[in-house]
C-alpha cells in the first residue's frame, strides 16, 4: 500500500495532463514572464514507479527466470464535467500484461488506486480496485480497461478573487513589482496549491513491488 510519503514522492512525476480545459479562466502572463492556462479540473496522470506492476512465480527471487505476469498502465484519458457545485472527474486507462507460461487458460486481477491529492501532497481520497485479465490457452498477451473517479468541490478549486488579481494584474514598466514574479510570494503560491487538485492512479504495490520498480 502507498504511504503518504510515497504518493508525496510520485508527484514529482511527469504527469500525462488530461480532463477539461478552460482556457481563459486563468492565463498566467502579461510581463511577469509566465504564460499559463490553469483550469479547475484535476489533472489527471501516473505517479513515478506505479505505472508498472510485476510478479513471481516464487516471491523469495526476482530473478528473470522466475517471472509470472508484467502488466503495465497506457493510454490514459479523462473527461470533467461540472454539477452542483461540483467537479466531476472520470478517467479510464488500459493495462497491456504479458505472462512467462502460456500453457492453459488463465484469469489474473491486479489492483490498482485511484487519489485525489490537493497541494499535491495532502491525500483527500483513496479507492482501490482491480482489472481483470483474460489469457486464453496459449495466449501470451491480454489487455484490460480500468476506470477511477473523483468529485472536487469547485469552491476549493477555485482560486480566490484577491489572488486571481494579484496574478493577472497587468504591470507597466516602472511598476514598483513590474519585475517580481507574483507566484514568488508565499501567500499567492499557498493559494494556488490549495486550489490544486490531482487524481492519480497506479498499481497498488507492495512495498517489495514498489522497490522493484524504483531500482530496476
Amino acid at each position: 500500500m502507498l504511504s503518504r510519503r510515497q504518493l508525496s514522492l510520485a508527484t514529482l512525476a511527469v504527469f500525462a495532463l488530461a480532463g477539461c480545459s478552460r482556457e481563459g479562466e486563468l492565463v498566467l502572463s502579461e510581463g511577469v514572464g509566465i504564460t499559463a492556462v490553469r483550469s479547475a479540473c484535476p489533472a489527471v496522470g501516473i505517479p513515478d514507479y506505479t505505472g508498472d506492476i510485476t510478479t513471481f512465480r516464487d516471491a523469495s527471487s526476482q530473478l528473470a527466470s522466475n517471472l509470472d505476469i508484467t502488466a503495465a498502465m497506457t493510454d490514459v484519458e479523462s473527461t470533467c464535467a461540472e454539477d452542483a457545485g461540483r467537479i466531476y472527474t472520470a478517467a479510464s486507462f488500459n493495462v497491456v500484461a504479458r505472462r512467462s507460461d502460456v500453457r492453459g487458460a488463465r484469469t489474473v486481477e491486479l489492483p490498482y488506486f485511484s487519489t485525489v491529492l490537493r497541494g499535491g501532497s495532502s491525500v483527500v481520497s483513496k479507492r482501490v480496485g482491480t482489472v481483470t485479465l483474460t489469457f486464453a490457452d496459449g495466449q501470451e498477451r491480454a489487455m484490460a480497461t480500468g476506470q477511477a473517479a473523483a468529485y472536487v468541490d469547485r469552491a476549493a478549486a477555485t482560486l480566490p478573487e484577491d489572488v486571481r488579481e494579484r496574478i493577472t494584474r497587468k504591470r507597466k514598466p516602472g511598476d514598483p513589482d513590474a519585475a517580481i514574479d507574483p507566484l514568488s510570494d508565499p501567500e499567492v503560491r499557498q493559494a494556488l496549491n490549495r486550489a490544486t487538485f490531482e487524481l492519480l492512479v497506479g498499481f497498488q504495490l507492495s512495498e517489495a513491488q514498489l522497490a522493484y520498480n524504483a531500482t530496476r
